[in-house]
């Protein structure tokens, strides 16, 4: 199926489920992750903020958990159409942007490159990792621009039930993929 399709399609399952299910589904997402990956102290993890209004997996859940265990936290934010990184802690003040996400207020880039996990927002993600966002590239960028050996991790609702046709030279997979039911690996490690 083509992206634009898959985008469609998985916006329309997305939205259909209720705010208790989306919740619901996060909190086994992140337990999922937690158990499978255990991460720990001081190390570093780029992390979306959630577009709660687009149902987006609430990644809040891991950001109290990691500020608690004293796991650094990076988020992305867009500036002059860059991803740039920024560190945040407990006490880091927000707004919303126009897009709707909450973002620092600052706009220091960290310029840190090496993650322990990436943390990456999608819509769908296929068996082989390749992944559908907005479609904006922002994602594609930013993984061209860090240390090869940080694992790019995607998370959603849903299983891969479904082949991308028509993936570009310039798509970067990811290496895992976290479900409410799962943990895939596409790198060809195991944790």
């Amino acid at each position: 199926m083509l992206k634009a399709e898959l985008r469609k399609k998985y916006m329309q399952k997305r939205k259909a489920l209720s705010i208790d299910e989306a919740f619901s589904l996060s909190e086994k997402i992140f337990e999922n992750f937690i158990y499978y990956f255990k991460p720990k102290e001081a190390e570093k993890v780029h992390i979306f903020i959630p577009i709660l209004a687009r149902k987006e997996i609430n990644t809040q859940i891991f950001i109290h958990y990691f500020l608690k265990h004293n796991i650094r936290v990076f988020v992305p934010k867009i500036v002059a159409d860059q991803l740039i990184n920024i560190e945040i802690f407990a006490d880091t003040i927000f707004e919303t942007s126009s897009w709707g996400i909450p973002e620092p207020i600052s706009n220091e880039d960290s310029g840190e490159t090496f993650f322990d996990y990436i943390i990456t927002p999608l819509l769908y993600c296929d068996d082989k990792g390749n992944r559908i966002g907005y479609g904006k590239g922002f994602y594609d960028s930013f993984f061209e621009s860090i240390s090869k050996k940080v694992k790019k991790i995607g998370v959603n609702y849903f299983n891969p039930d479904e082949n991308i046709d028509d993936v570009w030279e310039n798509d970067i997979p990811l290496d895992y993929l976290v479900t409410p039911t799962d943990v895939l690996s596409f790198s060809g490690e195991s944790e």
